[in-house]
């Protein structure tokens, strides 16, 4: 059955106001763009194009937000959609060449059965705290990718809020030490008006994600370390400005990607299925 079919759906909650307000803010396109950020574009987008098939595939870009992704997914050739909860995003998406967007949630995609050949969840799956949403979301992404199509999803590591904050020299605060201990302990990073730093999100453990996988009737293929350990690393802004080190910081972490004693150390990591 169809989505377009299907009237029993039921009603979702609406996105919660404090992330709705964080992403309408603007930044996330922003970091991407600008420094250190740029190491986590950069990396998805090399790691993306050894994985995706061929232009012109159909790509569904789930929560692509601004269309940061889809705007060079179309320039190489794809069919690009996006879907993004939030209004903003959807606008200015909208506007990039080659890319339609509109307004939906990742746990219910208004999207037919089988109509694409990718579907890419490049952030909703960070703020589904519970395990049931994201297996929700995880079925849609089954229900609509074509058979042998492709499934990619990022999520924020359990402990990259721990390493960031340390970096930063925020873990000798003590209030966010406690908060960020917290996270590390338990994967939810609960939103708080006097840290705007992040929004409501879950950090997962990257050996959990392949079994959500499995339980949305993915085969799991394998999982991809972004940033590896180089965004931890002193110097890697000024790296990332000298083309000839940005391609040596990109080569060293496309060697360490897949290991599996490193995963954990990245910020971000890349889990690929397939439907069957």
């Amino acid at each position: 059955m169809t989505r377009s079919q299907n009237a029993t759906q039921p009603q979702l909650p609406p996105l919660p106001g404090e992330i709705l307000a964080y992403y309408q803010r603007g930044g996330e396109n922003t970091r991407l763009r600008e420094g250190a950020g740029r190491l986590e574009f950069w990396r998805t987008q090399d790691i993306l194009r050894r994985l995706l098939p061929a232009a012109p595939a159909r790509v569904l870009d789930v929560g692509g937000g601004t269309g940061i992704h889809a705007e060079w997914l179309a320039a190489d050739g794809y069919a690009v959609e996006v879907v993004d909860p939030v209004p903003m995003h959807v606008e200015r998406a909208g506007r990039l060449p080659g890319v339609t967007a509109r307004l939906g949630d990742a746990r219910s995609l208004p999207a037919e059965d089988a109509a694409y050949d990718v579907v890419l969840f490049l952030g909703p799956l960070y703020h589904l705290p519970e395990r049931p949403d994201r297996v929700r979301a995880l079925t849609e992404a089954h229900r609509t990718v074509r058979p042998g199509g492709v499934v990619v999803a990022a999520t924020i590591n359990r402990f990259a809020g721990l390493n960031d904050t340390l970096m930063q020299g925020n873990y000798f605060i003590p209030e966010r030490r406690e908060r960020t201990d917290a996270v590390s302990d338990h994967g939810r990073h609960r939103w708080s008006p006097a840290d705007p730093h992040f929004t409501t999100a879950y950090f997962a453990d990257p050996a959990e994600v392949p079994g959500e996988f499995t339980e949305a009737g993915l085969a799991h293929e394998g999982q991809y370390g972004v940033e590896g350990v180089a965004w931890l690393m002193g110097g890697v802004e000024e790296w990332l400005d000298d083309p000839e080190r940005r391609e040596a910081v990109l080569a060293a972490s496309r060697r360490i990607e897949s290991e599996p004693s490193l995963l954990g150390a990245s910020g971000h990591v890349l889990t690929v299925g397939r439907r069957p």
